[in-house]
């Protein structure tokens, strides 16, 4: 009787094989989701990150970006960074909030961000006796 190995891993093989060879990359048209969106945390390492963040977001995905990395080396450059990526999410019809004191989240045109709105109390404020 020939042995027939494992199949399954063969053909598993073969599709990751295709897949590496031909990246399927789909770009958001007109705040339409494409068919798989990726929550992806990235680092932000330098300037240039912010290309690579612009065509994840392109491409529909939502990152979260942790910018300690980059905030160890440059104050300004991170400055620079969120300014950038405030920019591009306004043209593209995005959002950008800011997580905690290292994180910032980036999200494609079909996906908003919910803030909490803050009420004033009414009336005059308590004062301590």
């Amino acid at each position: 009787m020939p042995k027939l190995g494992n199949p399954f891993g063969k053909v598993m093989t073969r599709i990751k094989s295709a897949e590496k060879a031909e990246p399927k990359t789909e770009t958001v048209q007109a705040g339409v989701p494409p068919s798989r969106v990726y929550l992806k945390a990235l680092p932000l390492r330098a300037l240039e990150d912010v290309d690579v963040v612009k065509r994840e977001v392109k491409e529909g995905n939502i990152l979260i970006l942790k910018v300690s990395p980059l905030a160890r080396k440059s104050l300004d450059d991170v400055k620079t960074a969120v300014s950038q990526l405030l920019e591009f999410t306004q043209v593209v019809g995005g959002d950008i909030a800011r997580l905690g004191e290292e994180r910032v989240v980036v999200t494609p045109s079909f996906v908003k961000i919910w803030r909490e709105k803050t009420v004033a109390p009414k009336g005059p404020l308590p004062t301590a006796a």
